[in-house]
């Protein structure tokens, strides 16, 4: 579904290309987070985060690993490529929730690293296969690796294994080792890793590029992190529910493409390098023969294969929506021994394929055709499938400017069992509303909205695609005031403080005589400016 984003202040640059604009985030990210740009190679003096961190102990504190991951991901926020699909971000985030509790049921995640973190995952939209964790528990994932995995416990064991990295505090513990690598040394190992998302050669240029140590060192300091990793991730892996096999079955297909080629679609085997003993381990940890109970919810014919079946369907048309990939895809037909659920996969990637690439009776047909290949499914996975497939004749309809035949698709979708208490349901039913024909039951559809938006921002403060259709709808309802503080906070949301301050800034100089519920609005926007500007200031102090 296409999803606004706000509109970007106008000193805003127009983006370089992905490659040159990650490499050249990953190389500030080096200057800014470590105390301002030296001589290549050169040794830091002294402690260049005397606000992040205490100089005198053997990692960051949680606290101050949060503060750098924070100013990470506002950096990171503001790339075009780090995307929201609300159906992918949503079968991610019932993932990693699942995983967080299984961490904290284990001990993994005490209280005071549960208090001090994120823990928060986003999408990227690329069709390498990666995943990388940053401090402050943000995970990130490419829609490439969601693509390319067979089953959710295969995802899952990424997953696992990066919350691993976060909880073992891998990146607090590399930044202890002051006294036998350098900070450039760990400044370029955290910006290779941001860079390798993107360009695996220049990535490695990063991150071998500090001459304080040398290369052997650092790549015997990740391989006992990835082993450790592993091991975490393992135990977390089935304590969450998921097939333990999913693990090796993730490593050899990771192996075998290896073997295949190495074009640069694989970035994260350049960052967390397989080895024979981390396969072996793996196939170990499943006992002789790979012999093992398959949990209830991992087996084929279960609701949790039909979700990831449609998930990296739709991942692998996003992933690259260039029209030579769109069109590609859209040529494709099932395999004469797909299964069912492979064929209605197949068939909702050619629908989506169609929908962005311009076909709109192509898409119709497609879902016709993943429609009547659904009614083979088992009974479980019928329920999942039906949504996916509802909510994406909305997008359909939607697409073609077609607001009165989407909203009778959603609300099939509603009476079949969604609801609006889902995220992607609420955002497609507020794009739905904002493109009707205006109407006394519009207006009121408006407001319910609103009142459901309101709640999912207090939730979840960084959703800033909420906050941007919120803004809309307060628009809509000639609330000119919450309009602007809901834009401020989408632009806030996105990394971009200096563009949610001039908002207020301006709202101040175009409201002079509010209203009493103007003046209300007005104060809390001045706190949140305030906090804003504060945030901006503490940037500062750690940068210097």
């Amino acid at each position: 579904m296409p999803l606004p984003r706000p509109t970007p202040a106008p000193r805003r640059q127009a983006a370089a290309r992905p490659a040159i604009r990650w490499v050249a985030l990953a190389t500030l990210l080096t200057a800014s987070i470590w105390g301002g740009p030296r001589a290549h190679g050169q040794a830091l003096e002294g402690n260049p985060l005397p606000s992040l961190g205490d100089s005198v102990s053997q990692e960051l504190s949680p606290t101050a690993e949060r503060r750098l991951g924070d100013r990470i991901m506002r950096s990171l926020k503001r790339d075009p490529d780090v995307i929201d699909d609300p159906l992918i971000q949503a079968y991610i985030e019932q993932q990693w929730r699942g995983l967080l509790v299984a961490a904290r049921l284990r001990g993994e995640i005490g209280p005071d690293l549960d208090a001090a973190h994120a823990w928060s995952s986003f999408l990227v939209r690329d069709r390498s296969v990666n995943a990388f964790a940053l401090p402050g528990g943000y995970i990130g994932i490419h829609l490439g690796l969601i693509a390319m995995t067979n089953t959710a416990d295969e995802l899952a064991s990424v997953l696992a294994h990066e919350l691993s990295h976060v909880t073992q505090r891998h990146i607090a513990r590399m930044i202890g080792q002051q006294s036998r690598t350098s900070w450039v040394s760990i400044a370029t190992m955290i910006a290779g890793i941001l860079a390798a998302s993107r360009n695996a050669q220049a990535a490695q240029a990063l991150i071998y590029g500090g001459q304080a140590v040398s290369t052997q060192t650092q790549l015997n300091f990740s391989r006992d992190m990835e082993r450790e990793a592993d091991r975490v991730g393992f135990g977390v892996l089935a304590q969450a529910g998921y097939d333990t096999a999913g693990m090796a079955s993730m490593f050899e297909m990771l192996q075998q493409a290896s073997r295949l080629n190495d074009d640069g679609r694989y970035p994260y085997l350049r960052t967390h390098p397989l080895t024979s003993e981390r396969i072996g381990d793996a196939r170990a940890r499943l006992g002789l023969g790979g012999d093992h109970a398959i949990p209830p919810a991992s087996r084929p014919d279960g609701e949790r294969a039909a979700l990831h079946a449609m998930m990296a369907a739709r991942s692998r048309v996003l992933m690259d929506t260039r029209t030579v990939a769109l069109q590609a895809l859209m040529q494709q037909e099932p395999a004469s021994q797909a299964t069912a659920l492979q064929r209605v996969a197949r068939h909702y990637t050619v629908m989506l394929a169609a929908q962005r690439g311009g076909a709109p009776t192509q898409a119709a047909a497609s879902l016709v055709r993943a429609r009547d290949a659904a009614r083979e499914l088992p009974f479980a996975q019928q329920a999942v499938v039906a949504r996916v497939l509802d909510l994406g004749e909305a997008e359909n309809h939607l697409l073609n400017r077609q607001p009165a035949a989407a909203s009778a698709a959603l609300q099939r979708a509603l009476a079949s069992g969604a609801s609006l208490d889902g995220r992607p349901e609420l955002l497609l039913a507020t794009q739905v509303t904002l493109a009707s024909p205006d109407s006394p039951a519009r207006r009121e559809q408006a407001v319910r909205l609103a009142e459901r938006l309101q709640a999912q921002v207090s939730r979840q403060p960084d959703d800033a695609t909420s906050w941007t259709l919120l803004a809309s709808l307060w628009s809509e309802l000639d609330q000119p005031l919450r309009a602007v503080r809901a834009e401020a906070e989408a632009v806030a949301a996105l990394g971009d403080l200096p563009g949610a301050i001039e908002r207020i800034q301006g709202a101040r100089a175009r409201f002079r005589q509010p209203d009493a519920a103007g003046v209300i609005e007005l104060s809390v926007m001045d706190a949140r400016m305030k906090a804003w500007m504060r945030q901006q200031r503490d940037d500062l102090q750690d940068a210097n």
